[in-house]
């Protein structure tokens, strides 16, 4: 490999890092850009991209590389020693972000630049990054009083605090539980690869027998298999309950009191800054406009979406009492009966799938999509020093053989790892003069491990969150922005930045890109015709209730951080039932404590903005339908798509770049045609 590419990579070296030496070692680093900040700003200078935004530019990367792998180890490989660190850390790395964000001094130099003769000169990406700039200064407070920056900062600080418990008591609740079983009868109905991952955690802890976990797949077959009622209720009530007041560990990770502290804070500190509430605030990054339309989206989808699935759970409800004489239908029993009326009505279950998806197919599959997309080469590359054995590091290539990024893959689950898959950054692309720095990403996810010396074999859901991830990870890594705060996913509105990823999941379904990803592990078959059509007949199976239940979190989280006035643990649960009263089917039993785990809006970035999905979804699916017009390796096509969302990264409006790719603004019957909402033939509005 060209020694020059390692050069401009600074992969991180995980096993070298030093956790006591981290706070020391930030505390340092912050100094020096405190310091670099003011001689930027020291004496009455002319203020230019080189003097100003450049060499910040320079002092964040530094930071933001140093941090990186630190954060990500928190998530990936918690351990008390890391845990303490990083929770030391946190509020240095939190008081440093809203110094710079309220220095007025930095602050007028922006402005200065911003209504410069130079800035007339500065390409689009430049002038993106100072308008955003400017934007984030007043909301990040500069233009409040003494006492209010005070309050303000204090604010952050807490709410950092705060959303770092919130996520260690969910991540601690998740792996205090286990259900050790030795008798098998007790298991009936458990696929094999099941009860094999079951068997591989018990002798992982020396029992004989199986051994159960809240980590998904392992609770997951559980609920969607197991004809023994009351493992199936046990499972259900832990995992529904964790980090809550509920349950079999009620009040040992308690997140009622984060969740109130949490959203008084954010209440404040939108107040603070002049807006209604938190909603409005977390909306000045969005797409969307106001609050009133978001609402209305959520609305209309939930109006079109509740007479399906109430026809969908009234179907279920029928077929459990005909078939297995269930009068009533819990919460632990929908998934199971879901399954058998699946299995009746198409013939057909995930399991079957398994054999034809083992990950190194998949993965190969998923390479040969981007390879007829986007004429992208992936080479796996050894010797990379990683955080556990299981992770593997690649290479992305594009057709004039120029690097273009890099990526680590880290696919299974495992104690002390978060739940769930994402994509992070590791290092963002920049450049200056004749250097580049590679963009590199983190690719997690939560699959069952390989077993009994096999290679992991995933369901098609897996399948579809591994392209899901892979998604956000192109749109990182094939940006051709060489501007760390608009590259990649960088200055994209959180309501568009989903595009790419749920883009991504179309190819999953789609005759032609499956003979690349799905090969049966032993005999190398492709996945028969018949299976596929049964595949496509279930698609949209249930598609109503797993509407409705995304549009019930979503109007959930928007509603909660629409409130004026802080909530009580009890006003938040009433919200929740109000929303479930709306648009929901499933009830769930009163012990049921779902937004105690709800990370994505407590700890994850997601506030006011888990709606971002389904806006999101409108946009994907109305790109894709273009290629359902052209064909779905169409190279055009996939050319055009490259080019405007992939490689533009935040530097232009996602509206612009849709109206570019698509021709018109989108519509959002793709969107309901997908999902079985409306007809196959229904067209997309023009």
């Amino acid at each position: 490999m060209n020694e020059t590419v390692y050069q401009t990579r600074n992969l991180p070296s995980f096993s070298r890092i030093q956790i006591n030496q981290v706070e020391s070692d930030l505390e340092r680093l912050l100094d020096n850009n405190r310091q670099t900040l003011e001689l930027l700003l020291k004496g009455g200078k002319e203020y230019s991209w080189e003097n100003l935004v450049h060499p910040i530019e320079e002092m964040q990367d530094e930071l933001h590389r140093f941090w990186s792998p630190i954060s990500h180890l928190h998530s990936v490989a918690d351990n008390d020693e890391l845990r303490k660190v990083y929770n030391k850390c946190i509020p240095k790395l939190t008081e440093y972000n809203t110094e710079m964000g309220q220095n007025e001094d930095l602050f007028h130099a922006y402005e200065q630049l911003a209504e410069s003769d130079e800035f007339s000169r500065l390409d689009q990406a430049q002038k993106k990054i100072i308008e955003n700039a400017l934007r984030d200064f007043r909301l990040s407070g500069v233009d409040l009083n003494k006492k209010n920056k005070k309050e303000f900062q204090v604010i952050l600080q807490e709410l950092s605090k705060y959303e770092t418990k919130f996520e260690e008591n969910l991540l601690d609740a998740t792996h205090a539980w286990s259900k050790h079983v030795t008798d098998e009868k007790q298991l009936k109905g458990l696929p094999p690869s099941a009860l094999a991952l079951a068997a591989q955690n018990a002798k992982n802890e020396n029992k004989p027998g199986w051994l159960f976990t809240l980590d998904f797949p392992s609770y997951l077959p559980v609920m969607q298999y197991a004809d023994n009622q009351s493992l199936r209720r046990e499972m259900y009530e832990s995992y529904v309950t964790r980090a809550s007041d509920q349950g079999p560990d009620a009040g040992k990770w308690d997140n009622s009191e984060m969740m109130v502290k949490i959203l008084s804070l954010r209440i404040r500190l939108a107040e603070l800054l002049g807006f209604n509430n938190y909603a409005e605030y977390s909306l000045e990054r969005k797409m969307a406009p106001n609050t009133e339309e978001v609402l209305s989206f959520l609305q209309d989808l939930a109006q079109r979406s509740k007479p399906v699935a109430e026809n969908e759970f009234k179907e279920l409800k029928d077929f459990a009492k005909k078939n297995y004489g269930t009068e009533e239908l819990n919460a632990w029993d929908t998934t199971y009966y879901a399954e058998k009326l699946r299995q009746f009505k198409y013939e057909f279950s995930q399991e079957e799938l398994r054999p034809y998806f083992p990950v190194p197919q998949v993965l190969a599959g998923l390479f040969s999509v981007v390879n007829r997309l986007y004429g992208l080469d992936i080479h796996e590359q050894s010797g990379v020093d990683t955080w556990h054995k299981d992770v593997r590091f690649f290479e992305i290539y594009d057709e004039t053989k120029q690097l273009r990024g890099c990526f680590y893959l880290d696919l299974y689950a495992r104690t002390h790892k978060r739940g769930g898959a994402w994509m992070d950054e590791c290092i963002v692309r920049k450049r200056h003069g004749k250097t580049l720095q590679y963009p590199v990403a983190y690719l997690n996810c939560n699959f069952s491990p390989p077993v009994n010396g096999e290679p992991g074999l995933l369901t098609h859901d897996e399948v579809t969150t591994l392209f899901h991830e892979f998604g956000h990870g192109l749109h990182h890594m094939l940006t051709r922005i060489d501007y760390p705060d608009v590259a990649g996913i960088n200055g994209v509105p959180w309501d568009a930045v989903e595009l790419p990823s749920q883009f991504m999941e179309n190819w999953c379904w789609e005759r032609e890109s499956l003979d690349l990803i799905a090969k049966h592990y032993k005999s190398g078959d492709l996945l028969p015709d018949d299976l596929y059509k049964k595949m496509i007949r279930a698609k949209n199976f249930h598609s109503g209730m797993q509407m409705v239940r995304q549009l019930e979190f979503a109007l959930f989280d928007f509603r909660l951080h629409s409130s004026p006035v802080p909530l009580d643990i009890a006003a938040i649960q009433a919200l929740l039932d109000q929303v479930r009263e709306e648009v929901a089917v499933l009830h769930p039993p009163a012990y049921n404590r779902f937004q105690h785990s709800f990370s994505h809006i407590f700890s994850g970035g997601y506030a006011a903005g888990y709606y971002s999905y389904k806006w999101a979804e409108v946009l994907s699916a109305d790109a894709f339908s273009k290629f359902e017009q052209n064909g779905i390796f169409d190279r055009v096509t996939g050319r055009q798509f490259l080019h405007t969302f992939l490689e533009q990264g935040g530097a232009r409006d996602p509206m612009d770049l849709f109206i570019e790719f698509r021709g018109r603004k989108p519509g959002i019957e793709a969107l309901l045609r997908h999902s079985g909402i409306l007809p196959e033939t229904a067209e997309t509005m023009a």
